[in-house]
């Protein structure tokens, strides 16, 4: 099964059968068991929350219910309910081309698993990919729109199709400087960025903890770098695995718009907070996007099936 089209099905899909696993939070360090669940077209993805009373348990993956970005992006209902590092999940939701999902949880945030989106690409292989009798929309963009903060920026603008063009650069430290340009119309996901892992650095590590963050963080599960050094034991997966990672990010935060995007994105030094923002500017200027059928899309361009559903 492969994934190499971005816009492969004109019709919105679910998960075919339930699939579980168990893992650390990053952050909490405490075990997480999730399951997901096939939904119904117009679902979304929907995160339940099993350790809340059910009235307030749902969180909806969406751009405006995201109350965190500190490393991870979380978001959060009306109750005060939240859900974090969902980002690496809803990748590869959006990688394997799943619009509809029930994601189930007796925990705060999402397992981190080996730190990419593999294990996740992995569960939905399992589970299957099944076809809805419903198409699916498009979020056509119409209208460039750009936004800043601090060192980072990213824009969006008019193609015809996805595209991520992505530049990091952190100095003084054992990550160069890396760019790298994802045409989704072309490459596969799950072969191109499923298997980056989360990075970060031993110098950190305490200082984190102290405030109650990364205490699930362990080489099993990021790229950890001390000295100038990769200290993991197998190295790097890519020679460019850190770009990679940080594209990884991108998509799973961009799904968060709740459709696919028919544009371009370009992004230098980003992070979860800038990739909010961009959205939410985005999705503000009403001139600047519009709903297209997937009929309409398919009609309009070259893009080839990825993959057969059910």
């Amino acid at each position: 099964m492969s994934d190499t089209s971005y816009f492969h099905s004109v019709y919105q899909t679910t998960i075919a059968g339930k699939i579980s696993c168990s893992g650390v939070g990053l952050h909490s360090g405490k075990t997480v068991n999730m399951k997901l669940y096939p939904a119904e077209a117009d679902t979304g993805v929907q995160f339940i929350r099993l350790d809340v009373e059910e009235d307030k348990s749902v969180v909806s993956a969406h751009y405006l219910n995201v109350t965190g970005t500190m490393l991870g992006t979380t978001i959060a209902n009306e109750h005060g309910v939240s859900i974090s590092t969902i980002e690496h999940l809803m990748a590869a939701l959006w990688g394997m081309g799943v619009d509809n999902v029930i994601v189930a949880l007796d925990g705060t945030e999402v397992p981190i698993m080996d730190g990419s989106s593999e294990p996740f690409v992995f569960l939905i292989e399992c589970a299957g990919v099944k076809k809805l009798e419903a198409h699916r929309d498009i979020i056509e963009v119409i209208k460039p729109i750009t936004v800043k903060e601090g060192n980072s920026s990213a824009s969006i603008s008019p193609f015809d199709g996805f595209t991520l063009r992505i530049t990091i650069d952190y100095p003084d430290t054992a990550i160069p400087r890396q760019q790298a340009l994802y045409d989704f119309g072309s490459q596969s996901f799950k072969n191109a960025l499923c298997r980056a892992r989360t990075f970060g650095f031993a110098s950190d590590v305490e200082k984190l903890q102290a405030q109650g963050l990364a205490r699930g963080g362990s080489l099993d599960n990021a790229i950890v770098i001390s000295d100038q050094k990769v200290l993991n034991e197998g190295g790097l997966r890519y020679n460019d695995e850190f770009v990679r990672h940080k594209a990884l990010d991108c998509v799973g935060d961009f799904f968060l718009s709740g459709l696919r995007i028919r544009g371009s994105v370009v992004t230098s030094r980003p992070g979860h907070g800038i990739n909010n923002k961009l959205l939410r500017s985005f999705f503000a200027d009403k001139k600047a996007w519009r709903l297209t059928s997937s009929v309409h899309v398919q009609q309009d361009t070259a893009f080839v099936p990825a993959f057969q559903v059910a």
